[in-house]
């Protein structure tokens, strides 16, 4: 069996990490949380996820349903 790859791009000017799981076409919405979008198909199958503010999150763990 293959393994699977993920893509992690953390980009410090930004303060922003974003985490693919496949490169297909989708667009990103909305979750429970502030600082987490995920990334969806047309289908709503997750493609990925991109969090924001990361240095915020020194204190403690973010948790967050996909």
């Amino acid at each position: 069996m293959a393994a699977k790859r993920v893509k992690i791009w953390y980009d410090a000017e930004g303060d922003f990490l974003e985490v693919v799981f496949d490169t297909r076409p989708g667009y990103f919405r909305e979750t429970p949380s502030d600082h987490v979008m995920e990334k969806v198909d047309a289908d709503g199958n997750l493609l990925g996820f991109s969090v924001m503010r990361v240095s915020a999150l020194r204190d403690r763990p973010l948790e967050v349903a996909l």
